[in-house]
């Protein structure tokens, strides 16, 4: 992608809820070797950026710039004259109040080659996910952006207050919390009737989000003390907020959850949470890791005829069985004759998936069970003098393989990867915690209790207070409890699926 030149790709990164990125700015952003990006740029859309890309934060907030707008149009320039492909992620749509177009300008004056990619603006988002429509044929056909905070270099407004005041039927501000009082009185005093709905949407999309509602004449009032990110909005159309709300109704609607799984294996269960109105933010505690060496599993791979039992624990073992199976130059046909046995539905899906069915699946998904169901299934002494080979973590319980000694097997148990801790972003996930920003923590494992526990330190106990948190299962729930930490959420079944339906429950009964 990368030219002589280099190039910058100038990215609307939404407003906020990461669904809300479009496709072409994702594949942009996959393909940049810089991603230089904004406060208002949701910070979970850095896992599309590619492995080893630089990142630089250059957010500005009110009252506080990381780096000056015209630090910011040098450092694209220097970037692209290297060479590189640099993505400027920019909170909203980049032409629409968010100074793209100047940063457009210095890249053209410096003769560097841009794209723009549009995203999707605050001024149609977040009124839309406050339920209210920006136009509608009963109420009003026209519509206007406006900024709420002018160039204060300007010697004069640019505004022609005296014709947006009546000749628009919805008015959105951007920028316009802090003037709010001014803003209303110039559109009251230029025609506009006080009795005109109004309504603020602060943090729109995002878990904090607040609507305030009310008239032109009472709205500044209601709004005192409230800060930005917000944007106005005037017109008869706000008063559809009472029958259009639809975001605040969704039973995880101003929740923002952690989830701590490996993030190769964190999106399906995001995914469900964000269906049901999460906010997720992933801190991965742990990755997913081939083995130190592949020798024993490649060797238990080469004597596979010998084994009358293969146990998968997860898939990540299927996975790494498979690939080394492939590499040796066999397939599923070598498992003919062997009963193959998964831990849950999870693991069976795995196996399913590269052709292999599941001899054996438990009800109760956890090692005890596993042992149960094969007594059950096949009698107390089926497995008497058999050799079984057990494909898992090169950390785990002893439970299977000891209880299988225990009724006279012989088990071969085989690193088939390892999970490591994660290099996740601990500092912020900390002061999120501390500023009550997360309102549940998942776990899903014993190592991701471990490595949580590793990577925020021993104040665990103190920042998880009054965050609910869910454990996968009772075995995870143990670990966490023997570090101090109760698990209020553990499902009856231990998989990810049961894990989201629970949280939801748990938060729809807390629902006022």
């Amino acid at each position: 992608m990368s030219e002589a030149a280099g190039k910058v790709y100038l990215i609307g990164a939404g407003p906020g809820d990461p669904g809300l990125f479009t496709l072409k700015g994702k594949r942009c952003l996959g393909e940049a070797d810089v991603v230089v990006y904004d406060y208002l740029a949701n910070p979970r859309l850095l896992r599309y950026a590619k492995p080893g890309a630089e990142l630089i934060y250059v957010g500005k907030q009110a009252g506080t710039h990381t780096l000056p707008q015209e630090e910011i149009g040098r450092l694209l320039v220097a970037r692209a004259r290297e060479g590189k492909a640099v993505a400027r992620l920019k909170g909203g749509d980049p032409f629409i109040f968010g100074r793209g177009g100047e940063e457009a300008e210095e890249l053209a004056a410096a003769r560097i080659p841009f794209e723009v990619v549009p995203g999707v603006t605050a001024a149609v988002a977040a009124p839309a996910y406050a339920g209210i429509p920006l136009t509608h044929r009963d109420f009003t056909s026209t519509v206007a952006f406006v900024t709420g905070h002018e160039d204060p270099t300007k010697d004069e407004t640019g505004i022609a207050w005296d014709k947006i005041a009546t000749g628009i039927g919805t008015l959105v501000f951007f920028m316009g919390i802090g003037q709010l009082p001014e803003i209303v009185e110039k559109l009251v005093r230029h025609g506009r009737a006080p009795a005109t709905p109004a309504a603020v949407v602060r943090w729109g999309t995002r878990a904090e989000q607040e609507v305030v509602t009310g008239t032109l004449e009472n709205l500044a009032e209601k709004c005192q003390g409230m800060k930005p990110p917000a944007l106005i909005v005037v017109g008869e159309v706000v008063a559809l907020r009472e029958k259009l709300r639809w975001f605040e109704t969704l039973p995880l609607s101003g929740r923002r959850i952690l989830i701590t799984r490996a993030r190769e294996q964190a999106s399906g269960f995001a995914a469900v949470l964000e269906a049901a109105g999460a906010e997720v933010v992933e801190f991965p505690t742990i990755g997913i890791a081939p083995p130190e060496s592949w020798a024993p599993l490649d060797a238990a791979v080469a004597r596979l005829r010998e084994y009358q039992w293969v146990i998968f624990t997860s898939r990540n073992g299927v996975r790494f069985f498979w690939e080394r199976l492939q590499a040796a130059g066999r397939d599923i046909r070598d498992l003919a004759g062997i009963t193959v046995c998964a831990i849950g539905p999870a693991t069976a899906a795995a196996l399913l998936s590269v052709g292999i069915r599941a001899d054996l699946v438990p009800t109760e998904f956890k090692a005890e069970a596993l042992i149960e169901a094969i007594q059950a299934v096949f009698g107390a002494g089926a497995i008497a003098g058999s050799r079984v080979l057990l494909a898992r973590a090169a950390e785990a319980r002893e439970v299977i393989p000891e209880e299988l000694g225990r009724r006279g097997a012989q088990v071969d148990v085989v690193a088939a990867y390892r999970t490591i801790r994660s290099a996740s972003d601990a500092d912020a996930v900390r002061a999120m915690l501390r500023e009550g920003k997360i309102h549940a923590v998942t776990f899903t494992s014993s190592s991701t209790v471990k490595h949580f526990l590793d990577l925020v330190g021993g104040e665990a106990e103190v920042l998880l207070r009054g965050v609910v948190v869910a454990s996968i299962g009772p075995i995870t729930a143990q670990t966490a409890a023997q570090h101090g930490i109760v698990s209020h959420i553990v499902p009856e079944n231990y998989t990810i699926p049961a894990l989201a339906e629970a949280l939801v429950g748990h938060f729809r009964a807390a629902r006022p």
